[in-house]
């Protein structure tokens, strides 16, 4: 049996009028097609990367009560990987279940949502979509939909509807804020913005307690707090700037601190909430470059968003810089689909700097740990036998930036071991994967 997919790009956290809207719309699709009405519902975390306010059985309860005929769980993504790549995942898996139609709602006409999509469907390019651009995560899913029509050979029918408006749009973060600041209370005025039940399942999950559970900060700030830089290297979606920041700024003890640090770093709302996840959930790099590993075997990843082309732009922009060019110059070069012949290095030697008596506690294949340092220098840590060795890494400039900007990738691993040569010790780098 075919299915219809509701409501796919909400979190249902929690259910209200505007989300009904949207399983109304789909049974009426339904009674033409005798399908089921189903919500793939995101678990563990939001498509925006933070907690739920309300627990995945509470919503999935929202939504049957709604209306829904069906809920299906979206697990393990947005701790680890952000929109540009949980939205293929998900549009994929939709359409391999057998999803027919697809509903959501937006507050532009659709053949500007198309116009808009078209647009990056053809270049294949479904991050950096412009923040001023209307719905453009309904853009994002449009334009990813006609993407994977080359994998599948077919694609989701989408239904768009308006976006309900009651005294102006409803916003599921109003609704949270406003219960919290209502001391664990629903306002009369929320309570009109949502369907019977949903109020119901809330009040009963607000009395037991469920609701607004908050992070685990305490794992969150030991990380902060005693990971050093080279293990907070190890992180996905944390630069050299961010890991700086948190250094810079310990002790952590509560969440406004935390934010703070990645303010200072440069990081949006929406990078800050994935970084704090992955902080939490001690999501590594290499974690994340297995799962986009696997799904491009599929063929779910965009051209420009797979492993290889990542590593290919830092390299082009290292190759472009040295040329003269400033970084922001050279990626547009790259964007416009300038190549180079040389294909980026993978695996190269960096030299060190060690006090003799250090020498001879480092033994050949050793691991090293690369980093940035406070001063912004390029550095590796090495233990062995209970000892810390810290030195600066020695580097051409062009492997320097290449280097940065590598550590700086989202969840590009950068690894490395001790290599002994004739003259002298050396650190083996490897780029996107690990050593061993």
């Amino acid at each position: 049996m075919c299915v219809i997919m509701i409501g796919i790009s909400a979190d249902f956290d929690p259910v209200h009028k505007g989300h009904v809207k949207l399983i109304e719309k789909g049974k009426e699709i339904g009674e033409e097609t005798g399908d089921e009405v189903v919500i793939y519902l995101n678990k563990g975390f939001s498509a925006n990367h933070a907690p739920f306010f309300v627990s995945y059985e509470a919503r999935k309860q929202m939504a049957l009560e709604a209306g829904a005929d069906r809920v299906v769980p979206i697990e393990e993504l947005h701790h680890r990987l952000t929109l540009a790549y949980t939205v293929p995942i998900r549009i994929a898996m939709m359409i391999e279940d057998g999803v027919i139609d697809y509903v959501d709602a937006a507050n532009v006409s659709t053949p500007t949502i198309i116009k808009h999509a078209k647009k990056f469907a053809k270049k294949e390019i479904f991050s950096g979509i412009p923040r001023n651009l209307p719905n453009r995560n309904v853009i994002r899913w449009f334009a990813v939909n006609e993407f994977l029509y080359k994998k599948y050979k077919k694609k989701m029918k989408f239904h768009i509807i308006p976006e309900l408006e009651m005294g102006g749009k409803i916003s599921g973060r109003e609704i949270r804020r406003a219960i919290l600041e209502n001391d664990m209370k629903i306002p009369p005025e929320i309570k009109s913005l949502l369907p019977d039940t949903t109020t119901k399942i809330l009040e009963r999950e607000i009395k037991k307690g469920n609701v607004a559970p908050g992070r685990n900060l305490k794992s969150i700030t030991k990380r902060m707090n005693t990971y050093s830089r080279s293990s907070l290297m190890q992180i996905a979606h944390l630069n050299a700037d961010a890991i700086n920041s948190i250094i810079k700024g310990r002790v952590y003890r509560q969440e406004d601190k935390i934010w703070a640090a990645f303010r200072r770093a440069g990081y949006g709302p929406v990078l800050t909430r994935l970084a704090i996840s992955a902080l939490e959930e001690d999501i590594s790099k290499e974690e994340v470059l297995q799962i986009i590993a696997s799904y491009e075997k599929k063929g779910i990843i965009p051209p420009d968003q797979t492993i290889e082309k990542v590593i290919e732009r830092s390299w082009f922009v290292a190759k472009k810089s040295e040329e003269g060019f400033k970084s922001s110059e050279a990626h547009q070069k790259f964007m416009n689909g300038e190549k180079i012949k040389e294909s980026p290095c993978m695996a190269f030697d960096a030299g060190l700097n060690v006090r003799s008596f250090e020498v001879d506690y480092l033994k050949d294949d050793l691991p090293a740990n690369i980093y940035v340092d406070q001063n912004g220098l390029l550095a590796c840590e090495l233990r062995v036998e209970g000892k810390k060795i810290k030195s600066p890494l020695k580097l051409p400039g062009l492997m320097v930036t290449y280097l940065r900007l590598l550590l700086d990738s989202q969840f590009i691993p950068v690894s490395a071991r001790v290599i002994k040569k004739a003259r002298g010790i050396r650190i083996r780098i490897y780029v996107g994967k690990t050593s061993k």
